[in-house]
């Protein structure tokens, strides 16, 4: 049996990861194997990585929750071995080996025909940072969010999940308000659609506070979130994505019951199978962003991931860190 690195994670007796050879054999079951040509680094392939945050249920488990690449082999008739195929969520580097591997063995459900318009490498600058901005978007046209409310506000902006977001929501005329620490980079940001640039808001010291946005995209939580709920104008609607600042939530009941404001959740993880094959439909065509190259930082191999964990924990990355799995691979 064919060996190939990966990127594995250990939890048990202490965190430790690296790179280790493994074989198809040693992966989680799925109908599905995978032979891997890219992968990217989100906010949980950190926290997994370096061991900051509790993301893994088992233990070992191969990180990255996404990966792009072509059918090597498949038990489920939908599937042929050369079909170019992506995966993101699912339980990828939580329950099941993620895409941090030269090959990854899925669940069929969890695969998506690679959409037209798309190739391997740009689906993963989308990755599930795209596809979770991409969901928000749709939880807000769902709940009535339209652009004449006013300015959506996106914290957290040069990050991946933020700088997708900002292009997916101008590109379907929302005008955008990115809100960053990192003021050194809205020039970039406007280039990328943004109306202006703002710092976040504080925690506020009313119930309520003056009305400024028609709706909200959150990655930050805490303080950040009960802010904006606070700011929003009646009728808005403010999505949670993240929490990068903060778990808890203090905050009132004023936004929901004076001006009919609604908090909505977004999961990548678990997305119904149909779902996620239309809204990645959706990323390939109107929603895609101009310039998906405006977003990259930097692309890596296996052994550069530590550094890059370390990076994006830190905040020295703006928009995405790809991940190649083959030498030179351009599919």
């Amino acid at each position: 049996m064919a060996r190939f690195p990966a990127f594995r994670i250990h939890t048990e007796p202490a965190h430790r990861a690296g790179i280790e050879s493994v074989s198809v054999d040693d992966l989680t079951p799925g109908e599905v194997v995978i032979e891997a040509h890219w992968s990217a680094v989100n906010y949980k392939d950190a926290l997994a990585g370096t061991g900051r945050g509790r993301i893994l249920r088992r233990s070992p488990l191969i990180g990255g929750i996404d990966v792009a690449g072509h059918v090597e082999h498949s038990n489920d008739p939908a599937f042929a071995p050369g079909d170019p195929v992506l995966v993101t969520g699912c339980g990828l580097s939580e329950t099941l080996d993620g895409g941090y591997a030269g090959r990854v063995r899925v669940p069929a459900t969890c695969v998506v025909p690679l959409p037209a318009g798309l190739d391997l490498r740009q689906a993963m600058i989308l990755g599930t940072a795209g596809f979770t901005a991409a969901a928000a978007l749709q939880r807000l046209l769902d709940n009535h969010q339209r652009p004449a409310q006013g300015p959506i506000a996106v914290t957290g902006a040069t990050g991946g999940v933020g700088s997708l977001a900002v292009q997916i929501l101008v590109r379907q005329g929302f005008e955008v308000v990115a809100l960053t620490r990192r003021p050194q980079h809205a020039q970039w940001l406007q280039g990328l659609g943004a109306a202006d640039v703002l710092p976040p808001p504080t925690a506020p010291s009313r119930p309520l506070a003056s009305a400024r946005w028609g709706g909200a995209l959150d990655n930050v939580g805490g303080g950040v979130l009960c802010a904006l709920l606070a700011e929003t104008r009646p009728w808005g609607n403010v999505v949670a994505i993240g929490l990068a600042g903060g778990h808890e939530l203090h905050t009132t009941v004023m936004p929901f019951i004076l001006r009919g404001v609604a908090l909505l959740g977004v999961t990548s993880a678990n997305y119904p199978a149909a779902a996620r094959r239309a809204l990645w439909e959706r990323l390939a065509g109107p929603w895609r962003p101009a310039d998906l190259e405006t977003v990259v930082d930097r692309e890596i191999a296996l052994h550069d991931l530590p550094a890059a964990f370390d990076d994006l924990l830190a905040g020295r990355v703006r928009g995405r860190i790809l991940v190649r799995l083959r030498p030179m691979d351009t599919a």
